[in-house]
């Protein structure tokens, strides 16, 4: 597979799903199926295979902003890990929608890195817009995995 712009779009589409059916399972089902469902998402999504992921989630700060592990990245999807105590679980916030708006994209080879805006919905129609940046590089199958994942809410003057 080449990377080009329709891959990279899959990819976040991809993303965006994953998101929903986490949200959905907790919603459903509970914390116990949406870990199940999270952790589906990570291994799908995610090159932890290749090594640590430079991942910094929109929500975290002080000594556990950055999660290159699994662990820490199920954590701030999920919550409920005593290891990242400030985490509420970011994916079961009953998200309806995940929509992405496109910056910029750089492609070479094996490795995509992607940056823009998504903006989450959820149940109640409350909208939330990150500023978000995600680098993939391509696994030996041929898929896209996240291998760097930043967010951060848009800076307010």
């Amino acid at each position: 597979m080449t990377i080009n712009e329709d891959t990279l779009d899959q990819a976040r589409h991809d993303w965006g799903l994953g998101i929903l059916k986490i949200s959905e399972a907790y919603e459903n089902s509970g914390i116990d199926k949406a870990r199940v469902v999270a952790n589906e998402f990570l291994d799908n999504l995610y090159g932890f295979e290749f090594g640590p992921i430079l991942f910094k989630p929109t929500l975290s700060g002080g000594s556990k902003t950055f999660r290159p592990s699994k662990e820490g990245a199920l954590s701030y999807f999920i919550g409920e890990n005593p290891n990242f105590p400030n985490d509420t679980g970011f994916g079961i916030k009953y998200w309806r929608k995940v929509d992405s708006d496109t910056s910029a994209i750089f492609i070479e080879e094996n490795v995509a890195m992607w940056i823009g805006w998504v903006t989450l919905v959820n149940n109640n129609g409350d909208e939330v817009k990150v500023d978000k940046s995600w680098g993939y590089r391509k696994d030996d199958n041929g898929r896209l995995k996240i291998v760097l994942h930043h967010s951060s809410l848009p800076y307010e003057a």
